[in-house]
């Protein structure tokens, strides 16, 4: 095959998930050629949520300021009855990674546009070609030809890079080409979704309310930009035909006790719940992300999330790649550590739903809010609870006593000549040894710290607030929250990766993981 290439890596789909990995690549100087079937955002809301996991993603590719101006801060969340009886709520206390707020409400198709709007300022690495439908796609040792018909002209074309990633949704015609299989169940339950402009303010409109009942349970949310949504099932004698405009729509709503004062109905579709995962996320140099790898239930508001997650993990391993600063090996890591973070969060859903259509027992249901006795780390519900990485590139054990596999706080700290700001900005977008009060350097060996120097990897020594910086590269912990946190686990330095999760600890070796 000719190795003249049109780009480093093919995005085939531009939803969020598509756009994220575009961003990513861009960011460590990959060419990208995305490939959009659609020739407009989609209209409907699908996602409602973004957490402080996100917008440190969205932090990390510069973009999280401008987004955070279309979302606005999550309340809280709770589960009630119809008669008023509180089931289940959950607060969100303040965010340690670095955001405003632990969840944000957000109104996809604004959202959408913004990130597409950052990506456009990236025109010199990342070009979008819309109306190309992908109807053929082939692959050998060096790279992935894709061939394109515009929708409109049905004029055919040719794209040739070296990698592709498939971020085309739930029913990804890639996934289907490449042969990948995606095992699991569709509920039968249909559900109709209304979104809707707010035209006054209501009680409580900005709690997330889970209206739980076996016949009738109602998800009840605030989104951004002046809408809202409610999610209704139908009955098993009512079919989408009963429903075919506005009116009909309305007598659900009015059952809720909402009127024409309070909303105006934007629109509404149907749609059903989907617990699947394709059989495997890679083959060759092609990769899934998002729905095209993972479909769950919205009731952990992860669903989207997990698909942008995937495409960020994805995209710094590979831009890396791409740059020669990494060996092709570690692509091997995406899905040994996005797969176990999709399923966490697909079980989550299922078991949220089951408290919402009150199928959970009181015991099932004390379990997600029962801090386990004699942890070490402190106690969150799962929902809200910070990220850990359960495989993959790490050294050392985990689980709640293990510090490997953590996402750092992000708290504001000092460098030497006085300068404030998070913590990522002061580290940069590399690998990065972090120690309590110690130079993390003097703790390795010259086979450890060969193996570091050559990722790249800085050394910073986080010291107190009352005492004197020793060097140009440290920290100032100013409000002595990475020190706690280490000392938490009984560490005195962490190995970070560039996505801020511990890679390894001084107390299971500070090696570079295998």
């Amino acid at each position: 095959m000719p190795q003249n290439f049109d780009a480093d890596v093919a995005v085939i789909g531009y939803g969020p998930t598509g756009v994220v990995g575009a961003l990513t690549l861009a960011r460590q100087g990959a060419r990208v050629i995305a490939l959009e079937r659609d020739r407009d955002i989609y209209p409907r809301a699908r996602a409602v949520t973004v957490n402080d996991w996100t917008m440190r993603i969205f932090q990390s590719l510069g973009v999280d300021e401008r987004i955070e101006k279309v979302i606005d801060p999550q309340r809280a969340l709770r589960w009630v009855t119809y008669d008023g009886h509180e089931v289940m709520r959950i607060e969100h206390p303040p965010s340690a990674l670095g955001a405003k707020s632990r969840f944000y409400n957000i109104y996809q198709p604004v959202m959408e546009t913004e990130l597409r709007s950052c990506a456009r300022e990236r025109e010199d690495l990342i070009s979008v070609r819309y109306g190309a439908e992908v109807t053929e796609i082939e692959q050998d040792a060096d790279g992935v030809t894709i061939t394109t018909t515009d929708t409109e002209t049905g004029e055919v074309g040719r794209v040739r890079t070296r990698y592709a990633i498939a971020a085309d949704g739930g029913s990804s015609r890639t996934r289907q080409r490449l042969g990948i299989e995606l095992l699991g169940d569709t509920a039968e339950v249909t559900w109709v979704v209304i979104d809707c402009r707010v035209k006054r303010w209501w009680p409580d409109r900005d709690f997330l309310t889970f209206w739980t009942d076996k016949e009738r349970p109602v998800v009840d949310i605030a989104l951004s930009a002046g809408n809202h949504r409610w999610e209704i099932p139908l009955k098993p004698d009512e079919t989408e035909a009963d429903f075919p405009t506005g009116t009909e729509v309305w007598e659900l709503l009015r059952a809720l006790g909402v009127s024409e004062d309070d909303v105006e109905i934007h629109q509404h579709a149907f749609y059903r719940h989907h617990v699947r995962m394709a059989r495997t996320w890679r083959s060759g140099r092609v990769f899934l992300a998002g729905d095209a790898a993972h479909l769950m239930p919205p009731w952990a508001g992860a669903g989207m999330q997990t698909g942008m997650r995937d495409a960020h993990d994805l995209g710094w391993k590979l831009g890396r790649v791409l740059a020669g600063r990494l060996p092709e090996s570690w692509l091997d890591s995406y899905e040994s550590e996005r797969r176990p973070n999709a399923a966490f969060y697909t079980g989550l859903a299922v078991q949220l739903g089951r408290v919402i259509e009150q199928k959970i027992s009181d015991v099932e249901r004390a379990a997600l809010s029962t801090p386990p006795e004699g942890g070490v780390t402190p106690f969150e519900p799962p929902l809200i609870a910070p990220p850990v990485l359960e495989a993959g590139w790490l050294r050392g054990p985990l689980g709640d006593a293990s510090i490997v596999g953590r996402m750092v706080p992000q708290p504001v700290v000092g460098d030497t000549v006085g300068r404030m700001a998070r913590l990522d900005e002061l580290l940069g977008d590399t690998f990065v040894l972090l120690g309590d009060d110690v130079d993390p350097a003097t703790l390795l060996t010259e086979e450890e710290r060969r193996g570091w120097d050559a990722l790249g990897a800085r050394y910073r020594a986080v010291r107190p607030q009352n005492a004197h910086t020793r060097g140009p590269d440290e920290l100032v912990d100013l409000d002595g929250v990475l020190s706690s946190w280490l000392r938490r686990y009984g560490v005195r330095a962490v190995a970070l990766r560039p996505d801020r999760f511990v890679a390894a600890a001084d107390t299971s070796g500070l090696g570079v993981p295998a």
